[in-house]
């Protein structure tokens, strides 16, 4: 076995009553799989549980996708195991490993321990799922990577007393189902503080004070008109001017200028496609619907930047909408579903000037929109830290489980 491991390796310090054994000395027997033949119907349709290793997603296996019948069964190499046979996946998807919650049978990408009464299968799999990463290390194969019987009989594993290894087991799962559960709670709070940016724009723009300011089409408050970006190759990527492309609008509602690519083009075309503080980049053509109009703001760079095809230019007249409000109007689902309801599908979606033109826009003054932008600003303020903390603790969250097997098959728990 590899021995870059990250739990205790053999003849490393374990507690009292516990000591080192290879898996093949404990186990009662190894089991391969196999599988019927697939030309044969008869063989099929039955009510005997067949699965592969893409079955084992949960703790306790109790069936998969496909099932065959007793003359499948005794026509392959194929067995049925009993119910608490650990399943090992050796082939796509190493390490991958599950209970048997009932008697079945399984392919060749899993190994079958049946153990014998020295070890508990509980304990076996949580052993094997923390040895994962390991496992998958000392995979090896010309074709299809997988570990060999060897690999398997040869995992070595601290083995304390049958009653000790109930009782881990245990403790395991119950710290286990905590960690999901928090997990699950900690993944709706992000997903609740997702919806946040949103309800501020609705908050703003819904409200009954914006219902008396005066409305305007995007048209008649641009200072140039509307414009669609350069169009490229790949060959011209690499060197030469920075280039906003549609996945840098994704990222942020303000372009990261320092993580811009860079490409080849004339000095004609910088002077025709550079941009300016306060423009406003919109996604004109996008693969999925929900992209479509999908607006971005750039902040001025100390050197010249220019823009590509598959987005729209917005140059707003600062004397008449503030670039951070006309920002925050683009986002709200207000214009968005206005945007994407207009916008024109074939193979890709596509907004085109004439309905970005239209867009009815609601205006207060200047003092208004400075200080609504104001407002939003700290509000999303607020909305990022929240979400990094979320973020950061379910970051924390994720290590958790390797945390607690390392303290569980280090007598530490």
């Amino acid at each position: 076995m590899n021995s870059n491991l990250s739990f205790p390796i053999p003849n490393s310090e374990l507690p009292d009553g516990w000591r080192w054994v290879k898996l093949g000395e404990v186990a009662k027997e190894f089991v391969n799989g196999g599988t019927p033949s697939t030309n044969i119907p008869e063989y099929w349709d039955g009510n005997i549980p067949w699965i592969t290793g893409a079955d084992v997603t949960d703790f306790w296996v109790s069936g998969g996708r496909k099932f065959i019948t007793e003359d499948g069964l005794k026509n392959s190499v194929t067995h049925l195991v009993p119910r608490n046979t650990v399943l090992v996946v050796t082939r796509t998807g190493v390490g991958k490993v599950g209970i048997a919650a009932n008697d079945l049978c399984f392919s060749q990408d899993i190994t079958g321990v049946i153990c014998s009464e020295e070890i508990y299968p509980e304990y076996l799999a949580w052993y094997i799922f923390s040895e994962r990463n390991n496992l998958t290390n000392i995979q090896r194969g010309a074709t299809i990577k997988g570990l060999t019987r060897n690999d398997i009989e040869s995992l070595q594993i601290p083995l304390p007393p049958l009653e000790e290894q109930k009782s881990i087991s245990l403790k395991i799962q119950e710290l286990m189902q905590e960690v999901e559960r928090a997990r699950t709670a900690c993944e709706k709070q992000l997903e609740a503080a997702k919806a946040l940016p949103s309800a501020h724009l609705r908050e703003v723009f819904k409200s009954e004070e914006a219902k008396k300011w005066e409305r305007k089409r995007l048209g008649e408050v641009l200072e140039e008109p509307l414009k669609n970006g350069l169009n490229y190759r790949k060959e011209d990527f690499g060197a030469g001017v920075k280039f906003v492309n549609v996945s840098d609008v994704f990222c942020s509602a303000r372009i990261n200028n320092k993580k811009l690519d860079r490409i080849n083009v004339s000095i004609e075309d910088v002077k025709k496609y550079q941009l300016q503080t306060g423009d406003i980049l919109i996604v004109r053509s996008s693969l999925k619907r929900e992209g479509i109009a999908y607006p971005a703001l750039f902040i001025e760079d100390e050197e010249p930047v220019v823009f590509c095809g598959f987005l729209i230019r917005i140059r707003p007249d600062k004397g008449k909408v503030a670039p951070f409000y006309l920002l925050n109007y683009l986002r709200s689902s207000i214009a968005r579903e206005k945007l994407i309801g207009d916008s024109d599908t074939v193979t890709i979606t596509n907004v085109d000037q004439g309905t970005l033109l239209s867009l009815d826009i609601p205006i207060p003054s200047l003092d208004e929109q400075q200080r609504i932008t104001f407002e939003l600003k700290e509000k999303m303020v607020q909305v990022e830290n929240l979400q990094s903390a979320i973020q950061n603790q379910h970051s924390a969250l994720s290590v958790l489980p390797q945390s607690i097997l390392r303290k569980a098959f280090g007598g530490k728990l």
